[in-house]
């Protein structure tokens, strides 16, 4: 067969002269020619060099000799059949040997295994080079292939295709390794960021709550996403979102930390904005490369509204029972972790019947639109999202598109103040009193506990607790605290609550009392009978000390 008729003529390539020396045998690559080396001349020789003799042209060489010198698979293959024209040593090395006049589709299996017989075809009818990147053969190799149309130059024009295979398997494997690697990370990132969320949300009496996370896909790194509920005592409840800006594990140990500090700050019963200062301060200790935004709320069932503060964060969504969406727009500081910002409080309605959503970015944020398109979006599926809380955190992330492929992780936190009626409503009620100084407030507050708690049908046993409960709370207040003071019970499916508040803001404290002391073991008694206590300050100035008792099953 003579081989000197084909030859690949790729795209846009002329041919050049090639020049050699007496000395090379070595043709240069990609058919250039050789610059020659110069001729020495003697300092006192006058006379010119004489010019370097011409070396053989390209279609002088020999194709076979040139395609069987490459150290890379070649096989050469004709008509529409691809029948085999040639094949190299080192493809007869890399798949053996091939027989010459037979299709390749019967005689080079390798090529079905790298999916090449659609690609040649395409090369025959365009004529335009193709090329496939590390496809895997059943012996575990690699390569790299490429498919370039060549033509004879004899007058039947027969066409074929020269396959050209790089072997890449150490760079696919070592790619394999990386991506292994990479998904290990990611998935000890999750199964941290998992195990630092609460396993089981609280489930206060006057709410209902549900929360979803969701890590962003294999080609995201996890980010530090959290939320958190914190019942904070007589029947008030911190609702926490927060975003550490960064990924990988390390963010989701920032968030760890976070999130411990807040529940360890809710403790102290203080403002949203006395929250989020302390957070900004510990943030900054942590990691002076980390910042995260948080938004930090309380529920309080008497006020009928949530008090919130935000670091940086995207503003809280209250859905009423009609379906209009309001927006918590300011206050608003900066990201936790900059430091020198005094963070302020705001109020926003949740009212019977109402739905709120907190949420972090990677609900809302897309790179092809503003983020105020997506929060816009959110508010017209909430505006519609019915049914339980864990209902709408499904039907939230299915609105706005958010797959197990999402490039961001994604936390939402979905909180409902049911309306109650008949039968539910007859378990809650509320009762206060206007306690006046003087000697008759003591009685006047015991008689007021034991009218309440026996019309609530409560045990006697209960009912006697309830009343010694208000009578050394409210005589705590008449000693230490200033007026204007106040008396109010609570129930509700679960609990009995009593509050006393008062004008003074020193918080009371559990002590032992000495045998011979005729005061200081009020708290004490509190603290023993009832299931659970506590104190805060309130937000006009004075405080409010009150007490939990656990209702019968």
């Amino acid at each position: 067969m003579n081989f000197t008729r084909w030859s690949a003529r790729l795209p846009g390539t002329q041919r050049r002269a090639a020049a050699r020396d007496d000395q090379s045998s070595v043709p240069a690559a990609r058919a250039e020619s050789v610059r020659p080396k110069a001729v020495a001349v003697p300092p006192d020789d006058t006379s010119e060099p004489s010019a370097p003799e011409p070396g053989p042209s390209l279609d002088a060489l020999s194709a076979r000799e040139l395609l069987g010198r490459l150290p890379a698979p070649v096989a050469l293959l004709h008509g529409p059949e691809h029948r085999v024209t040639y094949v190299n040593a080192a493809y007869t090395s890399a798949f053996g040997p091939r027989p010459c006049g037979a299709p390749a589709a019967e005689a080079m299996p390798e090529l079905d295994e790298l999916s090449l017989l659609p690609l040649m075809d395409q090369v025959l009818r365009s004529g335009t080079p193709r090329t496939v990147k590390s496809r895997k053969v059943r012996a575990g190799s690699s390569y790299t292939v490429t498919c370039t149309p060549v033509a004879t130059g004899g007058p039947d024009g027969e066409t074929g295709v020269l396959v050209y295979a790089t072997d890449v398997t150490d760079h696919a494997e070592a790619a394999e390794r990386l991506r292994a690697s990479e998904r290990r990370h990611r998935e000890t990132a999750v199964t941290l960021q998992r195990s630092l969320l609460p396993q089981d949300l609280e489930q206060p009496d006057d709410l209902r709550i549900a929360a979803t996370y969701q890590p962003g896909g294999t080609d995201a790194a996890v980010g530090g996403d959290w939320y958190d509920v914190i019942t904070l005592g007589a029947g008030r409840t911190a609702l926490v979102i927060g975003d550490v800006m960064g990924r990988g594990v390390r963010a989701a140990a920032v968030m760890g930390q976070l999130r411990t500090a807040v529940r360890a700050y809710a403790r102290l019963d203080l403002p949203p904005h006395e929250v989020l200062q302390l957070l900004d301060v510990l943030a900054a200790e942590i990691d002076a490369s980390q910042i995260a935004t948080c938004a930090y709320a309380v529920h309080d069932p008497n006020e009928g509204h949530l008090v919130y503060a935000s670091a940086g964060h995207l503003p809280i969504l209250v859905c009423d029972e009609d379906g209009m969406v309001h927006r918590a727009e300011d206050p608003t500081g900066p990201p936790l972790g900059t430091g020198g910002w005094v963070h302020t409080s705001g109020t926003i309605p949740l009212p019977p019947g109402s739905t709120a959503v907190l949420y972090t970015d990677g609900l809302v944020e897309r790179r092809s639109e503003d983020i105020d398109e997506g929060v816009a979006s959110l508010e017209r599926a909430l505006s519609g999202a019915k049914g339980s809380p864990q209902v709408v955190c499904d039907r939230l992330i299915r609105s706005l598109g958010v797959t197990a492929e999402h490039d961001d992780d994604v936390a939402v936190l979905v909180v409902q103040h049911p309306a109650r009626t008949g039968t539910s409503a007859e378990l809650f009620h509320n009762a206060s009193l206007e306690l006046l100084g003087g000697i008759e407030a003591a009685p006047r507050a015991r008689a007021f506990a034991t009218g309440v708690l026996a019309s609530w049908r409560f045990p006697v046993e209960l009912c006697d607790l309830g009343v010694l409960a208000a009578s050394e709370l409210v005589a705590n207040s008449l000693q230490h605290g200033t007026p204007p003071m106040r008396l109010g019970l609570r129930r509700t499916d679960r609990r009995l609550i009593i509050e006393v508040t008062d004008g003074d803001d020193h918080l009371p404290r559990r002590r032992r009392a000495d045998p011979a002391d005729e005061a200081g073991r009020g708290i004490s008694i509190v603290a023993t009978i009832a299931s659970s206590w506590g104190s805060r300050r309130t937000p006009g100035g004075g405080k409010a000390v009150w007490c939990e008792f656990a209702l019968p099953g």
